[in-house]
């Protein structure tokens, strides 16, 4: 008898939650009423009778009411980092005009030390009633001590102003690196914007961070991450003292996320992360350390992303390929050989063929079975390369807010033809991949339910345009769902322990106030978080913030 005892009080529950529609991501049980949580993990989704004989004495009861339960949301390409700093920095997104960046900058430098850095972040040209890039000169004038470094919004160009071109000793004799370029008049001065690896040659002369001042940015990022009912992220490229502060956290027990790390790659750090081989699971859940990221290409809103043709805006510009064709196969063996993931950001239809045709040069010399390797964003794509995916085992990892982000631009950047490849979730769909569902924030806003609602509507937050962008690109909103849950997981091999709210998988789970899977389409981007649960505990709650 006491034998007996013992058993069941080990089978008791730590949490039961009932009366609850709860969206599981399980096709097996899709749709059920409650669930169990013991030690961390699903020990029980099913009825309101099945999950209450598993409670005992000590069983802490949720009954929901009848709200919404999901399956722990997963942003698949994100920058934790980025997005740390940003919450400490000079807010730029939504701004309508340069006057309005610059005022927002003067009133930073307000409280600003004599010489101090001012960082900021989020503006985008294509806002403004003049959609050119701006030159320095107004900024400069402004804020004449202080150098200043501001990101636009998809982080792959700056503006700066003349003290930061000073301190960084750029003039017009300043070459353009490989992979960037310096935006000139027509004197060949460099008018403060800088293309991707241009960025490198400012950026370098920033003072670094502190390791303390890493911790506050991190921990602002979890805590931001967590409000929005994310219990998960892909870090898309991070370097090592990122990730030793992730480390430090974690043992720390302060890292209230399951964080799948890509490696930010120099051969150096590439050595050194492959002699400690991939890492799975570590700290309770937290963190995995098995993927690279590259970058082959910039960004189309600063027209950095590599085209076969030229832009249709700007007819001399095919766009940057930042990472060279060999580098990326070279890094695609190691990986192989290595048991890591490796993610190549491409953006630009040139870019995509050039990653598909090195992928598929090391998968050659290397022959692999799952590999998962992964192309981030693939946003512009020609028809024929989009059966490749499939063909290669590659996992397209795209961002259903960028599209609706994007839309309004697209075709005059790429005219009306080329622009039906742009964000083709059906297509893709069509042959048999998943596509991993994310925000690239700070680029984008944390919500994940915008790349959630962007990705089964093309619409914006407005209903904009009627019926959807392209609208024989949309998925169902089941995959949508799938999308920021159980599709992310399979791109992280991570789906035998994350995904859904399946017996044995980890207890992470987001408590809403509306039923997104039934609400009507403009209704959805309205949804609260009330109650996101890391491993069986809350680690965020509505009415405590």
């Amino acid at each position: 008898m006491m034998v007996l005892l013992a058993f069941l009080t080990l089978q008791q529950a730590d949490l039961v939650v009932t009366n609850a529609q709860i969206y599981t991501s399980d096709v097996n049980r899709p749709v059920v009423e409650a669930l169990v949580v013991r030690a961390g993990r699903i020990a029980f989704v099913g009825s309101n009778r099945g999950a209450l004989a598993l409670a005992g004495p000590r069983t802490e009861r949720l009954d929901l009411a009848g709200k919404t339960v999901i399956t722990g949301m997963v942003d698949a390409h994100a920058h934790l980092l980025g997005l740390g700093q940003a919450l400490r920095t000079v807010d730029l997104v939504g701004t309508r005009s340069y006057d309005e960046v610059i005022a927002r900058v003067v009133e930073r430098a307000k409280t600003a030390r004599p010489g101090e850095w001012i960082r900021g972040r989020g503006w985008d040209q294509n806002d403004w009633a003049d959609t050119r890039f701006p030159t320095h000169a107004a900024l400069s004038r402004a804020v004449p001590n202080n150098p200043v470094y501001l990101t636009r919004v998809d982080g792959h160009a700056a503006l700066v102003n003349a003290k930061a071109l000073e301190l960084a000793q750029v003039t017009a004799a300043t070459p353009d690196p490989s992979g960037g370029r310096f935006i000139r008049d027509s004197a060949n001065n460099p008018t403060g914007v800088l293309v991707d690896n241009a960025q490198g040659i400012v950026g370098r002369v920033i003072p670094v961070p502190s390791r303390a001042e890493l911790k506050e940015q991190t921990l602002a990022a979890i805590a931001e991450a967590n409000r929005w009912g994310l219990t998960g992220i892909h870090d898309a490229g991070v370097a090592p003292e990122g990730i030793a502060v992730y480390e430090e956290l974690a043992k720390e027990g302060r890292y209230n996320l399951r964080n799948y790390v890509m490696v930010r790659s120099s051969d150096s750090v590439l050595d050194a992360f492959m002699q400690r081989g991939p890492q799975k699971a570590l700290y309770d859940g937290r963190l995995w350390i098995r993927a690279i990221k590259l970058v082959a290409d910039g960004a189309l809103g600063s027209r950095g992303a590599a085209l076969l043709e030229p832009y249709s805006d700007d007819p001399g510009n095919t766009g940057l390929i930042t990472t060279p064709p060999e580098r990326i196969k070279s890094v695609a063996v190691r990986a192989l050989k290595a048991g890591f993931q490796l993610n190549v950001h491409a953006i630009g239809d040139r870019a995509n063929r050039i990653v598909l045709d090195q992928f598929e040069a090391a998968l050659r010399e290397v022959p692999t079975a799952d590999h998962r390797f992964r192309i981030e964003h693939a946003q512009i794509l020609r028809y024929q390369d989009i059966p490749r995916f499939a063909e290669l085992d590659v996992i397209p990892s795209m961002q259903g807010s960028h599209q609706t982000s994007d839309m309004y631009w697209v075709p005059n950047r790429l005219g009306w033809a080329r622009a039906q490849g742009a964000y083709a979730w059906r297509s893709l769909l069509n042959t048999g991949v998943v596509i991993p569902n994310g925000s690239d924030f700070p680029v984008e806003a944390v919500n994940p339910l915008i790349s959630f609602h962007s990705f089964f509507t093309r619409q914006d937050a407005d209903n904009f345009p009627p019926g959807g962008w392209m609208p024989e690109q949309r998925t169902t909103r089941q995959e949508a769902l799938l999308s920021i849950t159980l599709w992310p997981a399979y791109a992280a091999f991570m789906e035998n322990e994350s995904g859904s709210l399946t017996a044995g998988k980890y207890a992470d789970f987001v408590v809403l106030d509306r039923d997104i899977m039934a609400v009507a389409p403009e209704a959805v981007l309205g949804t609260h978080v009330l109650l996101t649960v890391l491993g069986g505990k809350a680690v965020y709650r509505a009415n405590s913030n």
